[in-house]
């Protein structure tokens, strides 16, 4: 390209020439000026000495870039010899480094292969591997450990998918040592294996024994800065070397290092720390109670620091907590002095010497001691005879002895109770209870007032005893220990109990055993006896005891605090009498009804083989097998045809209500085409509905596929529910079939629109023998919807029926879809 542009120039430069030398000519470019020089003589001789010129300065010029383009070249190429020969002196440098040690380098490009070059008989079987088999290297797992051969493939990994570099010390299965380095270079990954020498493993091992030391060391870092309180070491010079990280927070600084710079004890605490333990020598560090701002708060710590071989170590321990537990307890130890001044007993604790320590203000109230006296805490012995002096205390004809077995208290083992019935009246339970730390402490109740109510308390329930002596009704009480306790006259009168055994306590066996005589069943007595001695659960029990005399007894056992059990009686004869009376009844009609039905399904058997001669004889009428038969013959015979099947499906009906009653019928489960029974339901009643005048509606989804069920039944089912929807419907109305499926049931609905019926006869449609004939001209004997709720039912399913007068009728069958697998054995 620059060649052309010079040629270009020079040519340029040479049509100049040319035309300044031709004169006005060169207005009219090259082509006019040769056109010039033709003209004439004169012309012809200027022309042509312009061109000489132009050649020539032409041809000059031309020479002149000829030799600058090839002095050009020429140091051109001397540069390139120049870096040729730097290069190989690089590449032949590079080789005596790669060779001066076992080494091997591996260069992949890309993802290609690797470029395997150097010595590696030190990984590969002591033999260079060929340079068409580079791979052979690159099985680490064949020469390497097991682990160091993962740690190596996956660094390499990560070295050819992102350029992350790596440096690892490897172990061979021989174990010699092999350091791998990988980097990224110029867009190629570059692994460096070089066998170590013996320096070099020396090395490796005193640098793995400082990594397990730094890890230890680490470990032990992790674990005091784990510790919750602060911890410290300090130099020869007394400075902060190191500190955990609960110091670092103590001291609220942002990281360790700034924490070395701040106290968390004042020059005043160090300093008394450090006299602590110089004091306690080589005894160990003294531990000091100081306090001390934590956190930002003001917290208690013991302190405690000890010298070691470079400087100290100290630990503070925050017992605020403790402080504030102490403080607690204190303050609890007040409020229960305070709880006891306000107890009525009156409280008392002597120490080991027999000294007062501790007294409530009732103590003082019940003796009317002097405070002063109290204040200077007297001996036990002192305070008994200033009371016995004041007249204070029981009288006694030996005070000397009574005080003696009073003081012998403070050497029992257990706590001693004794009565006191002082001189004013009153009377004291004392109890004296020795403390673990030796003394006594006494407790004053002054029990003169329940003493009272008790008397009070006896007095009420001997009237009570009075009244339900008096009642009518036999009562009895029996206590927690099975004897009777209380009986009034009319329990004794019932059961002939004379006053010599019940003043005597019996026990439940015996008043049983008595009772027996006069009502001799003995289930409700052990119930009874079970109510009164039962330990486990205690609970209301009731039953009937029978008298010989007929008398009819009801027996209540009621539980009663403290294990006591109340037992009542109320004669029931006459109610009883009454209930016998309506149970007869009732009795003779349930046996009307099973007569009533024993009659009817035994008729039914005996009619059903005349019948079904009668409708064989009838069929070979109609066929006219034996005869031709006149228009009113044709006609007869087949009203008895229709009024014998009628006969013979109300025959069936009974017979398969009696079926189901026994617990005989069972069903034959197979799969039913939904729409094929329906229409074949449908086919049974075409005449009746030609004959009725009445619509059919049949609703059915062309995706309503089949169930597993009786298809005789469900058959008989629509059968007996299209009947009865068109017994109850008008000519010109519709009876309509609407079917649904869902995933777990299918619905069979008939919905008629007749008269409908009220609320009390719908609830009694589906009763045998119950026909709704309300404003119909449809009659039955009324087993069509027993039927049909009994089959539904055997399927598993229910029936529904929804009706209101004038709003016509329906009634809906809901089955249960089988299973898959249910359906897959019904199929086979």
């Amino acid at each position: 390209m620059r060649v052309d542009r010079t040629a270009h120039a020079v040519v340029c430069a040479g049509a100049v020439v040319v035309a300044m030398a031709g004169g006005p000519a060169h207005a009219a470019g090259p082509e006019a000026s040769i056109w010039t020089i033709g003209l004439g003589p004169h012309t012809h001789n200027a022309a042509g000495l312009a061109i000489l010129i132009g050649l020539t300065v032409f041809s000059t010029i031309l020479s002149l870039l000829h030799m600058r383009e090839r002095t050009r070249w020429s140091h051109r190429e001397a540069e390139l010899a120049d870096e040729l020969a730097h290069l190989r002196g690089a590449h032949d440098r590079a080789e005596m480094l790669l060779n001066s040690e076992r080494q091997v380098l591996v260069t992949w490009t890309g993802r290609g292969p690797g470029l395997v070059e150097g010595d590696a008989g030190f990984a590969v079987d002591g033999r260079r591997p060929a340079s068409d088999d580079p791979e052979r290297l690159l099985q680490f797992e064949a020469w390497l450990q097991p682990s160091d051969a993962r740690d190596l493939a996956a660094a390499v990994e990560g070295l050819r998918a992102r350029g992350t570099g790596f440096r690892l010390n490897l172990r061979t299965q021989d174990g010699r040592f092999v350091e791998a380095q990988g980097q990224a270079l110029t867009g190629r990954a570059l692994l460096r294996l070089r066998e170590t020498t013996e320096e070099r493993r020396e090395l490796i091992d005193l640098r793995l024994t400082l990594d397990e030391a730094r890890r230890g060391l680490s470990a032990l870092g992790s674990l005091l800065d784990a510790i919750p309180q602060p911890l410290w070491r300090r130099n020869r010079d007394g400075a902060l070397a190191w500190v955990n990280t609960a110091y670092v927070a103590a001291v609220e600084a942002e990281n360790r290092e700034a924490a070395l710079g701040l106290e968390l004890l004042d020059r005043q605490a160090r300093d008394l720390v450090a006299r602590a333990d110089e004091t306690r020598g080589a005894a160990g560090g003294a531990t000091l109670r100081l306090s001390a701002v934590v956190a930002g708060g003001l917290r208690i710590l013991d302190v405690t620091e000890s010298e070691v071989e470079a400087g100290r170590v100290g630990i503070a321990v925050d017992v605020s907590e403790l402080e504030s537990v102490r403080a607690d307890l204190q303050r609890q130890m007040d409020a229960n002095v305070r709880t006891l001044d306000q107890l009525p007993t009156a409280v008392a604790m002597f120490d080991a010497r027999q000294r007062l320590i501790f007294h409530n203000a009732a103590y003082r109230q019940l003796w009317d001691l002097d405070q002063p006296f109290l204040e200077g805490r007297p001996l036990d012995g002192e305070i008994l005879d200033r009371l016995r002096a004041a007249r204070k205390l029981p009288e006694q004809a030996d005070f000397k002895s009574w005080k003696a077995d009073i003081l012998a208290a403070y050497r029992a083992v257990e706590a001693r109770e004794a009565w006191w019935y002082l001189p004013d009246g009153r009377s004291l339970r004392v109890v004296a209870d020795p403390n673990p730390q030796g003394g006594l402490t006494y407790l004053f109740d002054d029990v003169s007032e329940n003493m009272k109510l008790e008397s009070r308390y006896n007095a009420l329930m001997r009237v009570q005893a009075e009244t339900l002596d008096t009642l009518k009704e036999p009562v009895a009480v029996f206590g927690a220990d099975g004897r009777l306790t209380f009986a009034n006259r009319a329990f004794a009168t019932l059961w002939r109990l004379d006053a010599e055994t019940l003043s005597e306590r019996p026990r439940v066996d015996t008043v049983i055993e008595a009772c027996r005589d006069l009502s001799p069943n003995e289930e409700p007595w052990l119930d009874i006896r079970g109510a009164i001695t039962g330990l486990e659960s205690r609970a209301g029990l009731t039953c009937r005891l029978e008298v010989v005399d007929g008398t009819v007894l009801d027996c209540a056992a009621q539980p009663l605090p403290e294990g006591a059990t109340l037992l009542t009686l109320i004669d029931v004869t006459a109610s009883v009498n009454v209930e016998r009376a309506l149970t007869d009844k009732n009795d003779a009609l349930e046996r009307t009804a099973q007569l009533r039905d024993t009659f009817v399904n035994h008729v039914s058997y005996e009619l059903r083989s005349p019948l079904t001669n009668i409708i064989g004889f009838t069929q070979l009428l109609g066929d006219e097998t034996v005869g031709a038969l006149n228009e009113r013959q044709r006609e007869y015979s087949g009203h008895i045809m229709r009024s014998s099947g009628a006969l013979l499906v109300m025959i069936n009906d009974i017979l398969d209500l009696a079926s189901i009653d026994a617990g005989s019928l069972e069903l034959s489960r197979e799969v039913v085409d939904v729409r094929a029974t329906v229409e074949a339901a449908v086919r049974g009643l075409e005449d009746r509905l030609a004959e009725a005048a009445i619509d059919l509606d049949l609703d059915l989804p062309e995706d309503i596929g089949s169930f597993v069920a009786d298809g005789k039944r469900v058959r008989q089912i629509l059968f007996n529910l299209l009947s009865n929807a068109v017994g109850f419907s008008s000519p010109g109305q519709t009876v309509r079939v609407e079917v649904r499926r869902s995933a777990s049931e299918l619905t069979l609905a008939v919905i008629d629109r007749g008269p409908g019926m009220p609320e009390e006869v719908a609830a009694r449609v589906f009763d045998r023998f119950e026909s709704n004939t309300l404003g119909t001209r449809h009659r039955g004997v009324g087993l069509g919807l027993s039927i049909v709720r009994s089959f539904v039912e055997l399927h598993g399913g229910r029936v529904e029926l929804e009706s209101a007068p004038g709003a016509g009728t329906r009634v809906t069958c809901t089955f249960p879809i089988a299973t898959t697998n249910a359906r897959r054995a019904a199929a086979e």
